[in-house]
């Protein structure tokens, strides 16, 4: 049985527009890709009414990545 690897980023350490590399495989990520090619959105965590943060899973290599850094975003609004 093959254990799901799961790494952790957080988006206000990367430069750019969003877009990264999966840790394990290195296909790129981006938000501005709708079309789940690259990726799978498994679950978006919320605390409150705050986005915590949102679990993908890449469609390459079927690692779980867990996005963090969203508190950013909670303090603009």
């Amino acid at each position: 049985m093959q254990r799901i690897k799961s790494y952790t980023i957080d988006l206000t350490r990367i430069q750019g527009r969003g877009d990264f590399r999966c840790p394990k495989c290195g296909i790129e990520i981006s938000p501005d890709d709708e079309t789940e090619d690259a990726y799978t959105i498994l679950e978006p965590v919320i605390r409150g009414d705050c986005l915590e943060k949102i679990i993908l899973q890449c469609n390459s290599c079927r690692s779980q990545i867990h996005l963090t850094g969203f508190h950013i975003l909670n303090k603009i609004r």
